[in-house]
């Protein structure tokens, strides 16, 4: 007996030994994660402090990083290959663990360290072929000499620092899902810029259109999705000449009918349906088939001054790219300077140079361009075995890759991908994948799958000191197509509609293609210098919002899914009355949160309703309208009054015509309502088909505001603080991996998806610059987040307070490295041999 408990004691020991350092499903060993040596309580502030000197081995020579106070690292170095590889070096010390999980992302690979949760996420990666488009990419950048050495010095830079690593330092997120990171590649810095073009370039909806136009007929489809939507402002001033003389462009042999069922194309009123006398389910303005517009058109910002419009003489340009707001950020603040360049603003984690910022001489910006780079063909295969394919009046062989997906904790899926030479098919005959925009048996046609190098395109950019170096950089670049704003110390301004955009006829590419007919491919690409620009225009200023980019009298043919009036229009109004502007109005401009939609419906809505009989609540929801100054402020009620207003309008007008006999379809934009609600408030759509009697436009705003009120009631309680739009529509910047408690939520942000600040509940103004063209330049910015990626250091989240109050930092742009200034607080000397 006296060996029996020691006995047990040490079996006690061992099974709780085995249980604390052994994985449980998806949850971590708990004995590492915990760990007093290497565990997470090592991922605390200490991560901050900024060594004196480094000894990389793979630097030719010395380089210098000047930190300042909010963690931006100032790289000085004597040649390009080290000052990238320094910048990786950097990034990596403080984005590792993103950089990591977005290239996994990107190629289809999450479920080998987080399991069967993330393999449809894979798979769809995988079937669109993102690892394709990277693959290209990267032997771009092997033959481009300038290309190969930067993303191999910036890989070397990124394995220096995982070389250094340690189970101490390891970033949190390794340990909480128990994995390590892999060395880097120029491949995944080629999959983080593939990654862009899916966020950026996917938008479609040409399923969804074809169809409505199966169902409604080519006449109601054109009024209902329009090429050009109502009171838009182009992005190239109307009445632009256009200096070219533009290419032929071939004849279809035909149309392609879709896959999809019609429900017949007449839109009058009938007999059964005036049986019908029941009321459609609320809706809050979100069409019926798909994007959520709020996300659809979670766009960017961005305009240019000349000096003739500023108080300084000197222009002013501005970038304020909108996209989905995370921690760690999507954006990494740096200054790189060489012999050859001096480039301030942020990059992508995980590639090298500046993607928005400015140098000496000129300054640059984005907005995402929304022209359609995505068609879909459909496919005749010869049998089910899906080995060939009709073309042209033959049979051709398709091409077959082999994804293997390896899951952690269960077996590997195999998921075999059939390529056309339009590319992909993204889901096979029969099959429907969880995201309805993808038709079965379509093969994807992206110019994403073209070879392309637009990451030098950037680092040109990053050098360039005039407007035709500026100009050759941009005619490099190809996907995802952007609208790039120029500024310049000369007092040039410019905006380019930019990337590879397919030569087109008139709305192809908005419906489904026929895949067997040859004149459906597209012939070739719009020539560079026939794409939308303009350089210093008469009206002094250069602006985009992801509107169209150009008048009917733009020969070729873009695309039609673009933004609304609202941003544009606002932006435009305020820079065309600006005059001795400064940058505290650009600031100013940014930061704006008046809704024009709201602007141009709110009286007509008003006036319909007027001196109808109302409930308590809604008198009270309508005192609140009466007083509403159209802004976005989160302490106001009007706005979500506004918000759930409008989108019960749009299910009163729109649901009984479009949604029939089980098949719903897509519902017009905002736009086209408002204009028909100020333009034909008789029109018949206004008529409900369901009920006996004919509905006026008073019947249907005076019902959705009841509706409205009802539907704020049963959300979020009587009429009072809580339907304030702080409140009720609150913005969330969640982790990267949605990890509780590593994320800011909830936030009280000002603004709308259709106001200049366009933020939504999980997107907005990622990246805030203003930059006045001074010698030397003057830049302020913020982003959401900081300039760590560690949840434990002081720099994780530290902008989002200040972001939310629309505030700015200035930055320190230093021209060498001794440059004094208060905001300096440590350097890093790195030295090595190569």
């Amino acid at each position: 007996m006296k060996y029996l408990r020691p006995f047990f004691l040490c079996l006690l020991t061992g099974v709780l030994f085995l249980m604390l350092n052994w994985r449980h499903g998806a949850i971590p060993p708990p004995g590492m994660f915990f760990s007093p040596f290497a565990g997470f309580w090592q991922n605390n502030g200490s991560t901050d402090e900024l060594p004196t000197t480094l000894e990389l081995s793979g630097l030719y020579e010395t380089v210098r990083i000047v930190w300042d106070d909010r963690h931006v690292p100032h790289v000085f170095a004597r040649n390009m290959h080290d000052l990238f590889l320094a910048q990786g070096y950097c990034v990596a010390k403080d984005r590792l663990w993103q950089m990591d999980f977005q290239a996994r992302a990107a190629s289809g690979r999450l479920s080998e360290v987080l399991g069967a949760r993330t393999l449809e996420m894979d798979r769809f990666n995988r079937r669109i072929g993102l690892t394709v488009a990277a693959e290209l990419v990267m032997r771009n950048h092997q033959a481009d000499p300038f290309m190969r050495t930067a993303t191999e010095a910036f890989s070397e830079g990124v394995n220096a620092w995982i070389d250094g690593l340690d189970a101490r330092n390891v970033p949190l997120e390794f340990k909480i899902f128990d994995y390590g990171p892999e060395k880097w590649t120029s491949l995944k810095s080629a999959l983080i810029f593939s990654h862009f073009a899916l966020t950026l370039s996917f938008s479609n909806n040409d399923a969804a259109v074809t169809r409505a136009r199966n169902t409604l007929g080519d006449s109601l489809t054109s009024i209902l999705y329009p090429d050009v939507l109502p009171f838009v402002d182009p992005i190239i001033p109307k009445g632009t000449s256009w200096d070219f003389v533009p290419l032929p462009i071939g004849n279809s042999t035909g149309r392609k009918t879709p896959e999809l069922p019609s429900v017949g194309a007449m839109m009058g009123r009938s007999a059964e349906a005036n049986a019908l006398r029941a009321r459609s389910p609320h809706a809050t303005g979100i069409a019926e088939e798909g994007l959520d517009q709020a996300d659809l058109f979670r766009g960017s910002n961005n305009w240019a001054l000349s000096g003739s419009r500023t108080a300084s003489g000197r222009p002013i340009l501005c970038s304020d790219p909108h996209l989905g707001l995370t921690l760690p950020s999507i954006w990494y603040e740096v200054q790189l300077v060489s012999p050859e360049m001096n480039v301030y603003g942020v990059s992508s984690p995980g590639s090298p140079g500046v993607l928005i910022g400015f140098n000496k001489k000129i300054a640059f910006g984005e907005t995402n361009a929304g022209s359609d780079v995505l068609d879909w063909y459909e496919i005749t295969f010869r049998d089910s075995s899906l080995n060939e394919y009709l073309y042209a009046g033959r049979w051709r062989p398709t091409r077959k890759r082999a994804e293997v997906i390896t899951v952690l904790g269960g077996p590997a899926v195999v998921d075999t991908v059939v390529y056309t030479h339009h590319g992909p098919v993204v889901a096979r005959p029969g099959e429907q994948l969880p995201d309805q925009r993808i038709p079965s048996g379509y093969a994807m046609r992206w110019t994403a799958h073209d070879s392309t190098n637009s990451t030098n395109a950037f680092l040109k950019m990053n050098k360039a000191g005039s407007y035709n170096e500026f100009v050759r950089a941009l005619s490099g670049y190809a996907c995802p197509a952007q609208n790039f704003v120029y500024a310049d110390t000369n007092n040039n301004i410019a905006i380019w509609h930019n990337g590879m955009l397919p030569l087109r006829r008139k709305d192809q590419g908005k419906f489904l293609r026929d895949g067997t007919d040859p004149a459906d491919d597209w012939p070739g690409w719009i020539p560079h210098s026939h794409l939308p620009h303009v350089l210093n225009p008469s009206r002094g200023f250069v602006s985009s919002a992801n509107q169209p980019p150009a008048d009917s009298t733009y020969p070729y043919y873009l695309g039609w899914s673009y933004a609304g009036f609202e941003r544009s229009t606002r932006i435009n109004d305020r820079l065309g009355n600006a005059h001795k502007a400064t940058v505290e109005h650009m600031k100013a401009l940014q930061n704006d949160i008046i809704n024009p939609r709201a602007v141009k419906a709110l009286p007509l809505l008003l006036s319909l309703i007027e001196g109808s009989p109302l409930s308590n609540e809604e008198a009270k929801a309508l005192t609140e309208l009466k007083r509403w100054s159209c802004d976005h402020n989160p302490l106001l009620v009007s706005p979500q009054i506004f918000e759930y207003w409008w989108g019960e309008i749009e299910t009163g007008i729109w649901q009984d015509d479009l949604n029939r006999d089980g098949l719903k379809l897509m519902r017009p934009r905002a736009d086209v309502t408002l204009q028909l609600l100020l333009t034909d408030p008789g029109n018949s759509f206004i008529d409900d088909r369901t009920t006996y009697r004919v509905e006026t436009v008073s019947d249907v705003v005076r019902r959705a505001f009841s509706s409205a009120v009802l539907h704020l009631t049963k959300d979020f309680g009587p009429f009072g603080e809580n339907w304030a739009w702080g409140k009720s529509r609150a913005s969330a910047i969640r982790h990267l991996a949605q990890i509780p408690g590593l994320g800011r939520s909830p936030l009280a942000t000002a603004g709308n998806y259709n106001t200049v600040n366009a933020i939504t509940r999980t997107g907005g103004p990622s990246w805030r610059l203003v930059v006045e063209l001074g010698t030397p330049p003057a830049g302020w910015g913020i982003y959401p987040g900081g300039q760590s990626g560690n949840p434990g250091s002081a720099f994780y989240d530290v902008s989002v307070d200040a972001w939310l109050k629309g505030d700015y930092y200035e930055l320190v742009f230093l021209s060498d490295p001794d440059q004094k200034n208060a905001r300096i607080v440590g350097e890093t000397e790195m030295t090595g041999s190569k």
